[in-house]
C-alpha cells in the first residue's frame, strides 16, 4: 500500500515545497473526529496517485507552525502544492472524488 508521509516542520520544505511532483497535505488532529473519518479517504487516493502526486499528512498539534503559516483555522483542511505554490484547498470532510478533482485540476 502507497505511504501517506508524514510532514512535519523539519521536513516540509524538503518533502512538500521541493518535491518533484505535486503534493497533497492534510492537515489533521488526532482529537478531530471528522480527520479520522477522512483517513481512509487519503489513502485510498494515496493509492490512485502513487507515482504521479505525493500525498501527506501534517499533524497540527505538533507542527503549529505550518498550520499558521498555510492559513489553517479549521480542520481537516486539504491543500494542494505544484511547484512550492499552494494551488487550491478543500476544508472539511470531502470525498474522494472531490479531492481528486482538486489534484487533477491544479496539477
Amino acid at each position: 500500500m502507497p505511504e501517506v508521509l508524514e510532514v512535519t516542520e523539519e521536513n516540509f520544505e524538503a518533502s512538500i515545497l521541493k518535491a518533484n511532483m505535486p503534493a497533497l497535505v492534510d492537515f489533521w488532529a488526532p482529537w478531530c473526529g471528522p480527520c479520522r473519518m477522512l483517513h481512509p479517504v487519503i489513502d485510498e487516493v494515496a493509492k490512485d496517485y502513487e507515482g504521479k502526486a505525493i500525498i501527506a499528512r501534517c499533524n497540527v498539534d505538533e507542527n503549529p507552525g505550518l498550520a499558521a503559516r498555510f492559513g489553517v483555522t479549521a480542520i481537516p483542511t486539504l491543500i494542494f502544492f505544484k511547484n512550492g505554490e499552494q494551488r487550491g484547498s478543500l476544508v472539511g470532510v470531502s470525498p474522494a472524488e472531490e479531492i481528486k478533482k482538486l489534484i487533477d485540476e491544479n496539477s
